[in-house]
């Protein structure tokens, strides 16, 4: 009943853990950094740049398991600077523009390879 979901169109995980995990109807889906799954570098050094790459991740990943972003419930986000969250705000709001998932954001001392934001979701059909 469990699967585990990995697709090269995101960034390989970088420990002991799976891009997702889909289990019956719900799939969740590890916390995204904004690195090009290519070359494995950030898409640049604002958070613009790395939000866009996160949530392109994001949809890769959910697309891989058959869903789409439509059926992400929640999502969880990590910023490194609480002063971004208005235009993280703009931006996530061009990828779910109706019926958004419900969503927590936090601003936290520190992220994986110094990014300025990570997202993980939970979707279900």
């Amino acid at each position: 009943m469990k699967a585990v979901i990995n697709t090269p169109d995101a960034p390989k995980a970088i420990g002991p853990y799976s891009q997702a995990v889909r289990y019956g109807d719900l799939l969740f889906v590890s916390g995204m950094l904004g690195m090009d799954p290519k070359t494995g570098e950030y898409a640049g050094p604002d958070i613009e740049a790395q939000a866009i790459r996160v949530l392109d991740n994001l949809k890769a990943v959910i697309d891989a398991a058959g869903m789409s972003l439509q059926n992400v419930l929640k999502s969880t986000v990590f910023l490194k600077d609480m002063n971004d969250f208005a235009k993280f705000n703009e931006i996530y709001g061009r990828y779910f523009k109706e019926a958004p998932p419900a969503r927590e954001t936090v601003q936290v001392a520190r992220l994986p390879r110094d990014a300025a934001i990570e997202i993980s979701v939970i979707c279900g059909k």
